[in-house]
């Protein structure tokens, strides 16, 4: 009798991947996941899920101007009243818990009638540390 595959079965390679991935601070690449499990799981199983997560919304995708692949895990959050900050000096993602984004949202459907996607919302800019090192 053949078993049919899970999709959604967690292995031990899945579970570690997925802790280092929430470790980052700053934006990886999937071969910067690799040189910390290595020895543990292949590129192929990291690539895999990566992309599931990033599909998912867990993840935020960024192509550079030299085309390499950037990545970087997005908190989950139950509520609406959430966005990201992400700094273009360091590449750090802040997680931001404010009301302020529906006066935006609000602002956007009312004035230029357009509906915003507040699941992923992230706003970019420069951090207090990037800002401090251009002075």
């Amino acid at each position: 009798m053949l078993m049919k595959r899970n999709d959604s079965y967690n292995t031990k390679q899945k579970d570690l991947i997925l802790s280092v991935i929430k470790k980052q601070e700053h934006e990886f690449t999937v071969k910067d996941i690799y040189k910390e499990v290595e020895n543990e799981t292949g590129l192929t199983t990291i690539y895999r899920l990566v992309d599931k997560l990033s599909l998912e919304g867990h993840l935020n995708r960024r192509i550079s101007k030299d085309n390499t692949v950037y990545y970087q895990y997005l908190e989950e959050c139950n509520s609406d009243d959430h966005f990201y900050l992400k700094c273009d000096g360091c590449g750090l993602l802040m997680h931001v818990d404010c009301s302020c984004i529906n006066d935006l949202s609000n602002h956007l459907y009312n004035e230029h009638d357009f509906v915003l996607n507040k699941e992923n919302i992230v706003i970019n800019g420069l951090c207090k540390n990037c800002r401090k090192k251009l002075n």
